[in-house]
């Protein structure tokens, strides 16, 4: 039996028909119309899916139009006023559509005025200084515009490591049904997790000409012949041009060493060996598998996503490799959003989920009353109602334990969004900032700093506020915020989203040499957002993490004391 659609769902369709209405010119009145009753929509609690149209006309600023709109999205699962926008709409346009800080209104002068159809039109125009003549186009826009058009185009054809690993299993799955039997493996930065991968590499003890007949059948790559060459096959998504994807071939005797030189990053392969380097090590013959390459050179296996010319230099020179963390050692999910707020899953559903995924606790952390207006975070007498029903559900769910978290927004000035009274209420509080992102680099760091100081904060959120290929961070100095976490004793969360993956992992063992905890954290809004954590946890191992230093690795007695021991010191 198929599930109701979801109001997210529901809503990101009426949303991207709005944005298109104006984007095509629609007048005000039928723009606030629907913008009103968008806004009703998300702030109401129950499945939008489930109801006729005359139920969501009961809904205060809900219409006759709009509720019909709902109607056909919730048995078509799509709107036909909107495809047909679509379908008159340049796919380029479609595109800039989706950049952050670029709205309709702008993109409609962009288009109808200046003919700019895609985002490298745009890109020179913002530079010609032509746009200074428009009202509402002054130089502070301009250059705020620069910085997102220049960040996509230089984002173009990257895929967050969960998106390519998905294409890359994809391929490896079709290629190993069509060469049954031959070893191949990922290399490059997909093999060592990084956070955005420019290129999905594969590695198969195969000739060319028998890689070149395989990939041929598989009808969603493109062969660019002029890239590629006897060494490598190069080719391209169909969708998405400026993908890159390559496969090399190479014999059985020489798989091993292939592997080696085309997944360690340069740095590591200059790791000294004797009188000279591993890279020359490697090549000095063939090896049998990777475990014996680094073994005669006097070093322990190095896992793949360490490769990187880093801490693990010294740690592999003196013979000892921390044991990294394994998903299958988490004990518990922090970090998720229910109905209560902007989650698409109820308390009792995301907690009992998270017991039948095997995990023993689960921290609810809806989000904060500043949050009202885009993701309907929550009033004092909201959490009362929510802290009310996790203590019922605490009673029938034991021995799992479901923590009365929050998500509290760090205001402007570093203050967290409620007062004392209200934040001793939770077992613990995640600090986060959502709005004024705009900051230089010492306003965000004091701005941080602060929060960390408040003795209420039990884990700094998404430390950088970065959307990986959306926008960048704002600019902070992370030694000053991993020296602050580590005297007041705060938690680093690593976010796993994988748009987030914050904090950086070249940040990790920074934060481990000072003694900071580290959470793995998925920001779940809904159930199946649980299974990001296997990409939090490849961030975590990139820095050298360990179950020991890792927060939610914990078991549940342990962290129950943990957090006890934080309320007593933030009231006392």
């Amino acid at each position: 039996m198929n599930l109701p659609m979801s109001n997210k769902d529901i809503l990101r369709e009426l949303k991207q028909y709005v944005k298109l209405l104006e984007l095509h010119g629609a007048n005000d009145f039928k723009l606030r119309s629907w913008q009103n009753a968008i806004q009703r929509l998300e702030r109401y609690p129950e499945s939008l899916a489930t109801m006729t149209t005359d139920e969501l006309q009961e809904i205060d600023g809900v219409g006759k139009s709009v509720a019909a709109a709902v109607g056909e999205i919730t048995q078509s699962g799509h709107l036909t006023a909107l495809d047909e926008l679509i379908a008159n709409t340049p796919d380029g346009i479609l595109e800039l559509l989706r950049f952050r800080g670029l709205g309709s209104k702008k993109l409609r002068v962009f288009w109808q005025k200046y003919g700019i159809t895609d985002k490298h039109q745009l890109l020179a125009l913002l530079q010609s200084g032509k746009l200074l003549q428009e009202k509402g186009f002054g130089p502070k826009t301009i250059n705020n515009l620069l910085a997102v058009v220049s960040y996509a185009i230089a984002s173009s054809g990257k895929q967050y490591y969960a998106a390519a690993r998905q294409v890359g299993e994809q391929l490896l799955g079709e290629l190993q049904n069509l060469m049954p039997g031959v070893p191949m493996s990922f290399t490059g930065k997909l093999r060592r997790k990084w956070e955005v991968v420019d290129k999905i590499e594969i590695l198969a003890v195969a000739p060319l000409g028998k890689l070149q007949e395989a990939l041929a059948s598989v009808n969603w790559l493109v062969y660019d012949k002029k890239a590629s060459g006897p060494f490598s096959w190069q080719g391209h998504l169909l969708t998405d041009p400026g993908s890159k994807v390559a496969i090399y071939p190479t014999a059985a005797e020489q798989y091993a060493n292939q592997l080696l030189l085309r997944t360690g990053a340069e740095q590591h392969l200059q790791i000294a060996v004797g009188e000279s380097t591993f890279k020359e090590h490697i090549k000095s013959r063939s090896w049998p598998d990777e475990e014996a390459c680094y073994a005669a050179a006097g070093m322990p296996w190095c896992p793949p996503e360490l490769r990187e010319g880093d801490w693990e230099i010294a740690a592999l020179q003196a013979g000892r490799l921390p044991q990294l963390l394994c998903t299958e050692e988490l004990q518990g999910i922090i970090h998720c959003h229910t109905t209560y707020s902007d989650g698409q899953n109820t308390v009792s559903e995301m907690a009992e989920a998270c017991r039948q995924q095997g995990y023993h606790y689960l921290a609810v952390t809806d989000h904060s009353k500043a949050a009202n207006f885009y993701a309907n975070g929550m009033f004092e007498e909201t959490v009362a109602r929510q802290q009310a029903e996790i203590d019922r559900l605490n009673e029938q769910m034991a021995p799992f334990r479901i923590f009365k978290g929050i998500e509290a927004d760090i205001l402007a000035d570093g203050s967290l969004d409620y007062d004392s009274k209200t934040l001793a209420t939770f077992d613990l509080v995640i600090a986060s900032v959502h709005s004024g992102l705009n900051m230089d680099k010492i306003k965000a760091t004091e701005r941080l700093i602060r929060a960390i100081a408040n003795p209420f904060t039990t884990i700094l959120g998404h430390l950088t506020g970065r959307l990986l290929l959306e926008r960048p961070g704002y600019e902070v100095d992370h030694q000053a915020i991993i020296n602050a976490c580590a005297e007041f004793e705060v938690i680093i969360e690593i976010n796993a989203h994988p748009r987030r993956l914050d904090l950086d992992w070249r940040w990790v063992h920074r934060a481990l040499d000072k003694g900071v905890l580290l959470s793995i954290n998925p920001d779940a809004h809904e159930i199946a957002g649980f299974d990001h954590m296997q990409y939090g946890v490849a961030v975590a191992r990139k820095g050298g993490l360990t179950a020991a230093q890792t927060f939610n690795a914990w078991p549940l007695a342990k962290v129950e004391a943990y957090l006890q021991n934080r309320k007593q010191k933030a009231g006392s």
